[in-house]
């Protein structure tokens, strides 16, 4: 082998030694820091009031409202409150397109808590009420003292555990 080849061969792997350490700190770095968990502002919720009214035309009215007459049931949740936990007394609306919690920031309630998953479980609506999901987490969703393992659904005075996060559906 020519003196050019050694030499392009062993920058090639000075090269993938310095890719492999650069790699192996980045994890360590994740692992030590952990996610970076976004706390949404106050400021985004009155933006998406301003485009509702925008975005609806006559017949998307039309649709909603029969919505809110299933609403108008007394045993049909109308919000989330966190009871225990970091973020407790904070209030969600349940809105139709439904609720995602976990650690993530692009959920709807980004949870501060060591024992929730990035995208941990969702609360959404279905022909027949509100239904609580787990979605593959880790440490297991409850719905009052039972674990979920299947959509199960929800009324007004159910409670969700999410490690340490107790959150309760209200009306």
């Amino acid at each position: 082998m020519s003196e050019l080849t050694l030499t392009v061969i062993r920058i090639g792997l000075l090269a993938l030694l310095w890719i492999f350490v650069f790699s192996v700190v980045g994890v360590l770095r994740g692992d030590l820091y952990g996610t970076r968990v976004l706390t949404r502002g106050k400021q985004k919720a009155p933006r998406r009031a301003a485009r509702e009214p925008v975005a609806k035309s006559s017949s998307a009215k039309r649709s909603v409202t029969p919505s809110r007459a299933r609403r108008s049931n007394k045993r049909t949740p109308t919000t989330l409150t966190v009871t225990e936990g970091s973020l407790a007394g904070t209030t969600v609306s349940l809105k139709e397109t439904g609720v995602l919690l976990g650690r993530n920031p692009e959920c709807t309630l980004v949870l501060a808590d060591d024992f929730a998953s990035g995208r941990h479980a969702r609360i959404f609506r279905h022909d027949a009420g509100w239904y609580v999901e787990d979605l593959g987490s880790t440490n297991g969703t409850f719905l009052g003292s039972s674990k979920l393992i299947k959509p199960m659904p929800v009324e007004v005075g159910s409670t969700v555990r999410i490690g340490k996060t107790v959150f309760e559906l209200r009306r």
